[in-house]
């Protein structure tokens, strides 16, 4: 388990580049001219994880497994998409099944490659994508509160429950603000997250630079993270065609070429990192002789939750789970080391895990 995070932008602005390089296929047609991606494209990428090769190491496993998250390249959207103009209609669905939204802003100019609006500004992009699920959420919304309405008078908790939230989100979308402005209390957020919201997911900006400013940003992207700041989203700076290029070396090629560019490591890298930090994500491990892998979690989760993730069964039957800080597991050269040294503990259903641990799980079958 990673996340599954929803590429958006206007054509042409270099999402299915930076899709192609991110999942290193040529799944999503990058072409320069509008619609070219007709299809919404999935694409698995395994999440960088520098530590799980020292715990393999170590653990002598035949096998690394790392996490794996998904990116959704989804059609460009124009002006109007909400009401069908373009392909629309046909793509906001697929953002509702999206962990968070990352919009990928053009930040370089290139006149070889057209500009849907005629001119960069990469603000201007946002405002126009945003506005159209704003107004893809009011329609959602308006379409459920009439039905809404009518079950409430008939004393339905559920409806009345429901139209609350329903209200608050139409509230804030007709100021022109998105849904995720919307402060939502604990018992409601089952019920929130139903509502399907386009705009209630976390935001993640990503400017699409040229090669000379991947390294140190431009005034457009600057922009860019001033405006993702005071939405309260992340943001990352990205050169779509550095990505597009790195995917074609190896490692070695991959480290020298980065050197040249004053980058410390791949976009991607950097990319995967801010969207866990954004949705609250991070990593477990499992090792042994056969594998060594790694486990995505939220923070927060406790040592059943995070046995689910492996299997169903491990969580119901949860009875403990060995646990090893990942710092003690490489310093004391794994887990007999550990265990010699009392650095094995017993952790019961109520543990929180932490980033890193190394766990075993022991539970009834």
């Amino acid at each position: 388990m990673g996340f599954k995070c929803g590429i958006v932008g206007l054509p042409n602005v270099g999402k299915s580049t930076l899709f192609n390089a991110l999942t290193k296929t040529a799944a999503a047609q990058a072409a320069n001219y509008p619609f070219c991606t007709i299809e919404p494209n999935v694409g698995d990428v395994a999440v960088p994880e520098p530590r799980l090769k020292k715990l393999a190491e170590i653990a002598g496993s035949k096998e690394i497994i790392p996490a794996r998250m998904q990116f959704v390249d989804i059609a460009g959207l124009v002006k109007g998409a909400s009401k069908g103009e373009g392909l629309g209609n046909q793509f906001l669905a697929n953002i509702r099944e999206v962990d968070a939204v990352a919009y990928v802003l053009r930040c370089f100019d290139d006149d070889d490659i057209t500009h849907v609006a005629g001119k960069i500004d990469p603000i201007a992009d946002f405002e126009v994508v945003e506005t159209e699920l704003m107004l893809a959420d009011m329609e959602s919304l308006e379409k459920r509160r009439a039905n809404l309405e009518k079950k409430a008078k008939g004393q339905d908790k559920e409806a009345k429950a429901a139209l609350v939230l329903v209200n608050k989100a139409l509230e804030v979308l007709r100021e022109g603000r998105p849904a995720r402005t919307v402060e939502i209390d604990h018992e409601d957020k089952k019920a929130w997250l139903g509502l399907q919201l386009l705009t209630s997911k976390p935001v993640l900006f990503v400017a699409n630079v040229d090669e000379n400013a991947a390294a140190d940003g431009n005034a457009y992207s600057r922009d860019v993270e001033n405006r993702a700041g005071e939405e309260a989203a992340a943001a990352v700076v990205i050169s779509a065609k550095i990505e597009s290029e790195l995917a074609q070396l190896d490692d070695a090629e991959q480290a020298e070429y980065l050197e040249t560019l004053g980058l410390a490591e791949p976009g991607l890298n950097r990319l995967i990192r801010t969207g866990y930090d954004l949705l609250g994500l991070q990593t477990y491990f499992t090792a042994g002789p056969k594998e060594a892998r790694a486990w995505t979690i939220r923070r927060g989760a406790t040592a059943p939750q995070a046995a689910g993730v492996i299997h169903t069964d491990f969580e119901d039957g949860f009875i403990r789970a060995e646990t090893i800080s990942f710092d003690d597991y490489v310093s004391l050269n794994g887990e007999q080391g550990a265990k010699e040294a009392g650095k094995m503990r017993l952790e019961g259903r109520d543990y929180i895990v932490r980033d890193g641990d190394v766990m075993h799980f022991r539970f009834n079958k």
